[in-house]
């Protein structure tokens, strides 16, 4: 039997973001669509100044698409002229992860959700103060969720968000 600590993990504001497994991945992924999959799964980027959320200004916090999980504020939103949404920081640092990777003979930092391993974009350090971070994401990869309003519940899990 999986010792409590292991089977979940809270974060600093109080979601679980132990990872899931691929049954339950692939379960989540059933009803992304093409471009979702392409960008969630394979590691792929959406075209630039194409995605819903890149012109969105209202208030509330970006969810991950594939599970739910809170990943950034709209108050962490800026205008980069990249192409993407881009934040200067995450909702909760527990909920992503940042990954060397090399690919298309350049070294970047990968972002995925902390939680599904979905892949969300990149962070380049060369954002706005107050951090100095560009996290430049897909809007595939995340879903907006208005002000007043809690973040999908796509997984059986115990969660006590706290804001």
């Amino acid at each position: 039997m999986e010792d409590q600590s292991e089977a979940s993990r809270l974060s600093a504001s109080g979601y679980d973001v132990a990872p899931i497994g691929e049954a339950e991945r692939e379960d989540l992924a059933g009803d992304l669509t093409a471009e979702e999959r392409q960008v969630i799964l394979n590691h792929g980027t959406e075209a630039p100044f194409c995605g819903t959320l890149l012109n969105n200004k209202e208030g509330g916090l970006y969810a991950c698409r594939l599970c739910g999980l809170p990943l950034f504020r709209s108050g962490a939103k800026f205008e980069s002229g990249t192409g993407w949404p881009s934040f200067t920081e995450p909702f909760d640092p527990d909920h992503v992860r940042e990954i060397r990777d090399t690919s298309h003979g350049m070294v970047r930092i990968e972002v995925r959700c902390a939680r599904c391993d979905g892949h969300l974009g990149h962070v380049f350090p060369d954002g706005p103060p107050p951090t100095g971070q560009r996290y430049c994401l897909n809007s595939v990869s995340m879903e907006f969720v208005p002000e007043g309003e809690q973040p999908p519940r796509r997984l059986d899990r115990q969660e006590a968000p706290r804001e």
